[in-house]
């Protein structure tokens, strides 16, 4: 059972008191909390190399750990260790790793505290979902992909619509507001919150039948739940941007959510953020195709301290489901595109000049864009798998230009859309390494007839879609190795089925699951896979790595997605199972 109203930290200690005066397990609880080493903002800016502490380990996104003790030399010795169901639902989750324990995001708003050398349990967390939230969501509303952790608690947000905090030591609730009325202005919380300068920042996929409220980046203080600051990514009326809606009344603008996880710079104290398509998608069936529809499919840079927006860059004006909300790579790096395989180049550019950027496949059509993080200055950008509703990028101000044989313009028209809503790239991560100044990303070869059409039992999106393997290939799954310097191709992997999250490591390994459930390390620098399991399901989590007394271990899960279930229809002689589980695996110990 959950409160309506913010839980003190008074009063929760006073819970705990009578717990250890009336309960034998409380005192184990308790014994625990008093190691607990608090988070602290310093921490969560610069970790320590066996610690994981968010989604992509840091507030930069690189999905990096720097542990070397597994390498290219010893990989194939590599054994599993330990495993442990998950509850069932889609499952996509990311453990957290730290003072030997993982915290683990399980499906339909359940968290684990599971000891990371043994695998076994220490607490779970189960939230009262109402039985009606499906109702409002409209699905999906078992996903819970990450979680925070700052001070001692770990921290997420739910699809009742509400932010909560847990006491990292005992699963006990620290706090809880209400983020939304789901009744009324319903959000899907499918990925869960960064914490920036103790700030909990997160985004959701605001549904499209109650209008733009839940449409909104939010910010709460840490320590106890208060919200600080919400970001409209739906302008309303005399806000800027409002008149990039063509007269389209304020309540009938939909659906421009930020449901991945953002990025932070402390320094420049910005917060990156993705965003989502509109609904519906064809833009004639909202105030006109000529409209930009801001703020969708866009990165913003929001001030941290207010959340205003201090930089935009738009992507898409995207009249295909072709979202924009994946992660945000923040890199400091030389800029010297190689126009050989950069297709736009800002024609400014001083090659060799290290800039700070923000760069990655921010969205489904596999595009990498390079731009100025602190300015929001376009640098560069490129294809990776095939695409055609992107016809030009103008390198000296980046604005795009869609393929007008490809912009809907009636009802009832019917496209080829490459990639399609699918991907290209969707949630599923792709890292970076700084021992080679490399971004790894899991692309898919997928296309797929779109029709524009409003018949009833089709998505509030206003299509319909008919997938299919991209022209010219039979290989699904791919990963792209490409230069943050140059944008060069440094390695190709290319496979039938489609490809799944990476994590990079201090080893010179990058590691990666397909949704045949093959679990998988590649050689950082020539992508020859030097070792492979076969875990029976698709692997659907954000694989990890963590260091419990100086011995490295890599942990992932496998489980349900729709991703993984889409691209396996492609591929239908590919028949996995479809369990929840975590996996964790490590070297031999030595004698």
């Amino acid at each position: 059972m959950h409160h309506s109203f913010p839980v003190g930290r008074c009063a929760f200690l006073l819970a705990a008191a009578l717990l250890l005066a009336t309960a034998g397990s409380a005192v184990a609880q308790s014994s625990a909390d008093t190691e607990f080493v608090p988070v602290t903002d310093a921490m969560l800016q610069n970790p320590a190399d066996g610690d994981w502490l968010m989604w992509r380990r840091t507030l930069d996104g690189w999905g990096y750990s720097p542990l070397d003790q597994i390498d290219r030399d010893n990989v194939g010795d590599l054994r599993m260790v330990w495993t442990r169901a998950l509850a069932p639902g889609a499952q996509q989750g990311t453990p957290i790793a730290y003072g030997g324990t993982l915290y683990m995001p399980n499906p339909n708003d359940i968290i684990q505290a599971i000891d990371a050398v043994t695998g076994d349990l220490q607490w779970e967390y189960r939230r009262d979902i109402p039985d009606d939230v499906n109702d409002y969501l409209g699905g999906l509303i078992s996903v819970n992909r990450n979680i925070a952790i700052w001070d001692d608690m770990i921290i997420d947000t739910a699809n009742d619509d509400y932010a909560f905090a847990l006491h990292a030591a005992t699963g006990e609730l620290v706090w809880e507001t209400q983020l939304f009325d789901y009744t009324q202005n319903p959000a899907r919380h499918s990925a869960g919150p960064i914490v920036a300068d103790g700030k909990v920042i997160s985004g959701r996929s605001c549904r499209p039948r109650r209008g733009p409220e839940a449409c909104v980046i939010m910010a709460h203080d840490a320590e106890t739940g208060e919200e600080l600051w919400r970001r409209r990514l739906i302008p309303a009326p005399g806000e800027p941007g409002d008149e990039s809606w063509g007269g389209v009344p304020y309540e009938e603008r939909a659906h421009v959510g930020s449901w991945m996880v953002p990025s932070f710079d402390p320094e420049l104290n910005l917060v990156y953020v993705g965003t989502s398509v509109t609904s519906p998608a064809p833009k004639f069936m909202l105030g006109g195709v000529d409209n930009k529809h801001l703020y969708h499919n866009s990165t913003l840079a929001l001030d941290a301290d207010t959340g205003e927006i201090v930089w935009y860059y738009q992507h898409l004006n995207d009249s295909w489901d072709l979202d924009h909300p994946f992660e945000r790579l923040l890199v400091d790096t030389a800029v010297a595109p190689e126009a050989s395989e950069v297709t736009w180049i800002n024609p400014r550019i001083q090659p060799g000049e290290v800039r700070r950027v923000v760069t990655g496949v921010p969205g489904k059509t596999g595009v990498v864009y390079t731009l100025d993080r602190e300015t929001g200055e376009f640098l560069w950008a490129r294809n990776t798998v095939t695409q055609n509703v992107i016809s030009d990028i103008d390198g000296a101000t980046g604005a795009v230009t869609e393929n007008a044989e490809l912009v809907f313009s009636a009802e009832g028209q019917e496209v080829l859309a490459c990639p399609t809503w699918n991907g290209g790239k969707d949630w599923e991560a792709g890292a970076y390494s700084p021992l080679t100044n490399t971004m790894y990303m899991p692309l898919r070869n997928a296309c797929a007839r779109m029709l524009a059409t409003t018949a009833p039992g089709t998505s509030h999106y206003a299509l319909a879609v008919r997938n299919q393997i991209a022209p010219g290939t039979d290989q699904v799954g791919t990963v792209h190795a490409i230069s943050a310097e140059t944008g060069e191709t440094v390695w190709l992997h290319e496979q039938r089925a489609a490809t799944m999250s990476l994590v990079a490591t201090g080893g010179g390994l990058v590691f990666g699951g397909d949704v045949n459930g093959r679990f998988k390390a590649w050689d950082q620098e020539t992508g020859e896979v030097l070792w492979e399991i076969n875990l029976g399901s698709a692997v659907t989590s954000f694989p990890i790595s963590y260091a419990v007394d100086g011995r490295q271990y890599i942990a992932v899960g496998t489980g349900t997605a729709s991703t993984a279930s889409l691209f396996g229809r492609l591929t239908p002689e590919i028949r996995p199972s479809a369990g929840n589980n975590l996996f964790v695996f490590a070297l031999p110990e030595r004698d």
